[in-house]
C-alpha cells in the first residue's frame, strides 16, 4: 500500500479508561453464563446463506481446503491482500456498511499492484448474526483477522467491544487461530486479559512499521507515527 497519500495526521486515541476495564470480568463471565439468543436479521441470514453456497462449492474440490475469515474489513483492502497471500484459500471479508465495501475497490487493487485475485468474497452483514451463523455452519477457518475494530474508547462502551459484547463466546469458537490489530494498546490488552479468563494464552507485540500495511487505517497510523499492536491467540 502506498502510504504516500496518507496525510499523517491520524490523531491518538483518547479515552476516559485508564488501563483494563474493571468490570471487564463481570461482564465477559456474564456472557459466557448467559447464551446471545437474539434473532437472526433477515438480511444477515441471507447474507451468510448467499456465502455459505459458494463455501460448499469451494470445499467440493477439496474438503482439505481452508478459509480465512477477515471480520470487520472495512473497504476490503486487507482481504484481497490475504487473498493474494494465500491463493490456495478462501479469504471471506465481512463488513456491516455497504458504503465501505463499496468504495473504489478496483481502485485500491491498482493503487497496490495486486492485481486480480479471485480467491475472496466481500459480504455485507453484522458480525453479531455472522459469527453464530459461521461456527453453527461450523466453516474449517484457519485464521480469523480482526483488524483495527472500533476501539470504543469511552469507558462506558465496554460492552461494544468485541471483546465485551455477548457474541465474544462464539466468535472464540471460530477458527484455529485468531489474530487482532489495534493502535490503540488497551483494547488488545482488554482482549488478552479477556482470552485469559476462558483459559487462552496469546502473545502481544508490535506490528513492524516496515510491514506491507494491510489496511488503509493501517497505513494511516504507521505515516502519523503512532505504535500499531497485534495479537496473535491459538483457540485449537
Amino acid at each position: 500500500m502506498d502510504k504516500s497519500q496518507f496525510s499523517g495526521d491520524s490523531k491518538p486515541i483518547i479515552s476516559n479508561q485508564n488501563g483494563i476495564h474493571e468490570k471487564l470480568e463481570q461482564v465477559v463471565c456474564k456472557h459466557f453464563e448467559h447464551a446471545f439468543k437474539k434473532p437472526y436479521q433477515v438480511h444477515n441470514q441471507q447474507a451468510f446463506e448467499a456465502i455459505n453456497e459458494k463455501v460448499k462449492i469451494f470445499l467440493q474440490a477439496s474438503p482439505q481446503r481452508k478459509i480465512i475469515l477477515d471480520a470487520c474489513c472495512g473497504v476490503g483492502q486487507s482481504t484481497r491482500i490475504l487473498a493474494q497471500k494465500n491463493p490456495h484459500t478462501l479469504v471471506i471479508g465481512v463488513d456491516k456498511s455497504a458504503d465501505r465495501l463499496d468504495r473504489n475497490v478496483e481502485e485500491l487493487q491498482c493503487d497496490d499492484g495486486i492485481g486480480q485475485v479471485n480467491n475472496f468474497c466481500l459480504v455485507r452483514a453484522d458480525l453479531n448474526d455472522f459469527y453464530r451463523l459461521v461456527n453453527n455452519a461450523n466453516w474449517p477457518i484457519s485464521k480469523h483477522y480482526v483488524l483495527y475494530p472500533n476501539p470504543w474508547p469511552k469507558s462506558k462502551h465496554l460492552q461494544r467491544r468485541w471483546h465485551g459484547s455477548a457474541v465474544f463466546p462464539q466468535m472464540l469458537k471460530i477458527g484455529e487461530k485468531i489474530i487482532l490489530r489495534s493502535n490503540w494498546q488497551t483494547y488488545l490488552e482488554e482482549f488478552q486479559a479477556a482470552l485469559l479468563l476462558t483459559g487462552i494464552a496469546s502473545e502481544l507485540t508490535k506490528v513492524n512499521q516496515s510491514e506491507q500495511a494491510l489496511t488503509p487505517f493501517e497505513a494511516k497510523y504507521q505515516v502519523s507515527g503512532q505504535q500499531c499492536w497485534q495479537l496473535i491467540a491459538l483457540l485449537r
